[in-house]
């Protein structure tokens, strides 16, 4: 490399991180002109990690704002900050700590919580899994993490005895119980209300965290984060305006880097968190009225079950406090952005990334309002190219090429030592897309979900995206099945809304009248519901 390459490159390096810490002082995470105060939030972040760090930080800015808002009430962050030390403590004095790694397989409440800043003022590890688990799951996913100990909710424990813990060696405890008293296994509220709350020293290091994969096709991989850089947290708040002090409803579980991203957020701004353990429509809008959230953080097919609320349902709650609905985890089709933003106005921020590449781009609804079904552009920190097939840069507009993505949040390898394809620098997203000539980002589907008809490449989304523009369609997958003349065809999958007459025919002579011949299923299939995992993607293994 050359000197003037090297100093580009510095140069580009000190733009970025100015830019970063201008984003941040907008937001509120940087209190101008108190900087001390932003120092103490990094050395709180470095020393217990993202979830203590931000929590103790929050505890320490405002001792009676409330942090959270689950189905018990609320808690403030300094009675979350005082819990999570009388945790630590506790789990400490039963030998946890550095090197221990804490699984926790629990949905949306303080329990949750609770584990997540424990784990980090013990420099332990935590392992966030996915409550939709079967048990192969579970069990494949435990042992490969080396799991020393389990909190769980009580409605879990069929899944347990998939655990090979002959050797008693597996520590658990119950976060959350629905039959309460007489527990054998140690239940986290008692544990608290009987130990000392005083803060423990300082771990050496953050033990740090690990998201699983969706697992769509196979047991979910361990996208491991050991330590998170504060200035990564610009890669939201560039074009997510999270302002500090203000609220958030959280739609999306915790375990997913969809909730877990604005979760952290949430905290480190100081805004209180609202949170259920079940995902119910109605009941989301009534919290976003009763707690006026800015900000409500939802998958899309969250979103989808509240836009197809009844008009009266949704005219019942005052949500004109949105400012923002922050939509990620899978694609988020035009038709559906279209009427959300219809419903609530123009708020709907479209997030693409992955557990591996952590964030891409991002639409704000000016990009959307510009192009639906755009992934927008990638924000400060982040770099986005695409790669034909032999590791060529493609830079025409409309060139379908492999998504590859730059970012501060990246992960560095799966827990079992593989890792995504990299080209000059940059993670495979496992995604292909295009740019418009604007610059904007569209993904046209996964790589491996290409079906091959006739010679014809055809990717489902643009066949699945038509089909849910039309009003008697909830819902619609496609996929390849094999034939014998043209390698593969196409079979669609459709939901129908309630009264709905649409049949085999209506489904093919709409796409044949707005599409390519060859993109015309040849099939098609009407369910009750397509399959789904716990965070809305398709599970195309369970479709034939």
């Amino acid at each position: 490399m050359s000197v003037a390459e090297l100093a580009g490159q510095v140069a580009g390096k000190l733009t970025e991180t100015v830019r970063s810490v201008e984003v941040m002082r907008r937001a509120g995470l940087v209190p101008f002109p108190r900087l001390d105060e932003g120092l103490r939030s990094l050395v709180a972040i470095r020393k217990y990690g993202p979830f203590a760090g931000a929590n103790h930080i929050a505890a320490r800015r405002d001792s009676t704002a409330v942090g959270i808002v689950d189905d018990l009430g609320p808690l403030t962050f300094k009675q979350l900050d005082d819990q999570s030390n009388a945790l630590a403590r506790a789990w400490s004095q039963r030998g946890l700590g550095p090197g221990s790694v804490i699984a926790a397989l629990c949905r949306d409440h303080r329990g949750l919580v609770l584990t997540m800043a424990a784990s980090g003022k013990l420099g332990a590890r935590l392992l966030l899994m996915n409550t939709g688990f079967a048990k192969p799951q579970f069990a494949d996913v435990a042992k490969r993490e080396g799991v020393t100990a389990l909190v769980y909710d009580q409605e879990f424990t069929g899944l347990l005895d998939a655990i090979d813990d002959s050797a008693g060696t597996v520590d658990r405890y119950l976060a959350w119980v629905d039959e309460p008293g007489g527990h054998e296994i140690p239940v986290l509220a008692e544990i608290i209300a009987s130990t000392d709350d005083r803060p423990l020293p300082a771990p050496a290091k953050p033990g740090g965290f690990v998201l699983l994969t969706s697992g769509t096709t196979g047991t979910p991989k361990g996208a491991p984060r050991p330590h998170t850089s504060a200035l990564a947290s610009a890669q939201f708040l560039d074009r997510i305006p999270l302002r500090s002090g203000e609220a958030t409803f959280m739609g999306a579980p915790l375990f997913h880097g969809t909730g877990l991203s604005q979760f952290i957020l949430s905290f480190a701004l100081g805004c209180t968190v609202v949170m259920r353990r079940k995902f119910d429509p109605e009941a989301t809008l009534k919290g976003v009225a009763a707690h006026r959230c800015t900000a409500l953080v939802l998958v899309p097919t969250m979103l989808q079950r509240i836009v197809d609320l009844p008009k009266e349902v949704r005219d019942r709650y005052d949500t004109s406090c949105l400012r923002i609905i922050f939509v990620a985890g899978s694609a988020l089709s035009p038709d559906l952005g279209n009427r959300a933003n219809e419903e609530f106005g123009d708020v709907v921020h479209n997030l693409y990334g992955s557990t591996e590449v952590a964030v891409a781009t991002v639409a704000t609804p000016e990009d959307w309002k510009r192009a639906p079904g755009t992934v927008g552009r990638a924000p400060v920190g982040c770099r986005v190219a695409l790669y034909d097939e032999r590791g060529n840069k493609i830079t025409e507009p409309h060139v379908t090429g492999r998504v590859f993505v730059g970012s501060g949040l990246s992960f560095g390898g799966y827990t079992d030592g593989r890792n995504k394809e990299i080209i000059d620098g940059l993670l495979s997203s496992g995604d292909v897309g295009h740019f418009d000539e604007d610059g904007l980002l569209f993904i046209d589907g996964r790589d491996d979900e290409m079906i091959v008809s006739g010679g014809e490449n055809v990717f489902p989304i643009e066949v699945e995206n038509l089909l849910v523009e039309r009003e008697d369609v909830l819902e619609a997958a496609v996929i390849g099945v094999e034939d014998p003349d043209f390698g593969e065809r196409l079979k669609a999958f459709v939901v129908r809304a309630e009264g709905s007459t649409l049949d085999e025919d209506g489904v093919r002579e709409y796409v044949k009248a707005n599409l390519a011949r060859y993109k015309v299923p040849r099939d098609v299939e009407f369910l009750d519901e397509l399959p789904r995992n716990a965070t809305g993607k398709v599970l195309r293994t369970k479709l034939s």
